[in-house]
């Protein structure tokens, strides 16, 4: 048999403090350690200035020394990451294809190496067009590399359909906890309360749509408030454009990282809103179906697949306001969404649903290569 080591390559660490991959991996690595797995993570930094190993949930954590903390620091992990991995003897689940031309490397070694794909990075008009271009390089070195790769969405799977071999693509989507219940004083420290506020969760840039969501929603007084998480400086062009079309009714807390208040503010909403343009299974979607969140979502066949009936779907500002308008004035609207995100949640999108695919697919991979 072979040997049933797992590595993951390509995020920060865990637990998580980061984005989704850390989310993900924090939940995966458990679950293979319960299945039998030795699982080695390799994580980005170290308190101590120097290489070392501790363990966590069971799963051996590898600590790599960098210089700074950017863009070339995270390649310099990587790096120094997959120098360690080609060493051991296990199969490789890579996060994400920022540094494709390694996965290259590891497939020229040999290696079993299952990539999961991430979303099409390098349409983002957050980078550079030198950015996009080092991205989709290494988009396509990693598919062409990879001995599997996991789409988390239908639409990521076509893509890359496009360009490697259908056989080896698999589609896995994100996943999440649910929220049955939460803390409703909580929602005080924000000024809101229950069914009177919309929430967003999103980072701050354009093709989150955030700037056209609150341009419509402020054009007159609602009677309810938006509360918008994360950082907001008027040192940003864009994100003081934001500021300054904020109506009285749109609060800005900041980044909210509690989980109580996070929880609080997805559950006792009146609907969350969800801008994304560009991307597969976008976690933060998720999350919301997962705390029963009627939807209000840019329209594109991403967020389409993942929210079904739980949304209503915007292309501009006047479709946006209509679409919270409707949400505003109907109840029972809002009840039949939430409904609908609950049940679609339980459908695809549970970890125990996402983690048995992946503990499926890895297992098979492992085993083939006898």
């Amino acid at each position: 048999m072979p040997d049933k080591h797992l590595l993951i390559l390509g995020i920060r660490g865990v637990p998580a403090q980061h984005g989704g991959f850390e989310s993900f991996a924090a939940q995966l690595v458990p679950w293979m350690v319960r299945a039998g797995w030795r699982v080695t993570v390799y994580c980005q930094g170290s308190d101590t200035g120097k290489r070392y190993e501790d363990t966590w949930e069971g799963c051996r954590r590898v600590h790599i020394p960098v210089r700074g903390d950017n863009a070339l620091a995270t390649i310099e992990f990587d790096i120094k990451s997959m120098r360690e991995a080609i060493r051991e003897n296990g199969a490789m689940l890579t996060l994400g294809y920022n540094t494709g031309f390694l996965s290259a490397y590891a497939r020229i070694r040999g290696r079993l190496n299952l990539i999961n794909m991430d979303g099409i990075e390098w349409k983002r008009a957050k980078y550079s067009k030198a950015q996009q271009s080092y991205l989709w390089l290494n988009e396509r070195l990693a598919a062409t590399a990879g001995n599997i790769l996991i789409a988390d969405h239908p639409e990521i799977a076509k893509h890359h359909a496009e360009h490697a071999s259908v056989d080896k693509i698999h589609m896995i989507p994100y996943g999440s906890e649910q929220v049955e219940a939460a803390d409703e004083e909580l929602l005080a420290r924000y000024g809101v309360s229950r069914d009177k506020f919309f929430s967003i969760i999103a980072r701050p840039e354009p093709e989150n749509s955030i700037l056209e969501i609150i341009r419509a929603f402020s054009r007159r007084p609602r009677g309810v408030k938006v509360v918008v998480l994360g950082k907001y400086s008027r040192d940003h062009a864009y994100q003081a454009s934001v500021l300054d079309a904020a109506s009285d009714e749109i609060v800005f807390p900041g980044a909210v990282y509690d989980r109580a208040d996070v929880h609080a503010l997805r559950f006792f909403s009146l609907a969350y809103v969800h801008g994304h343009q560009v991307g597969g299974t976008n976690p933060s979607l998720v999350e919301a179906l997962g705390a029963g969140n009627a939807v209000v979502a840019h329209d594109n066949p991403f967020n389409r697949w993942v929210a079904g009936e739980a949304g209503r779907y915007f292309s501009d500002e006047d479709t946006c306001e209509s679409q919270l308008e409707a949400l505003i004035e109907s109840e029972s609207l809002r009840r039949e969404m939430r409904q609908a995100a609950r049940y679609r949640w339980s459908e695809v999108f549970t970890w125990p649903k996402v983690l048995t695919a992946y503990q499926a697919l890895i297992e098979n991979a492992n085993n083939a290569r006898l």
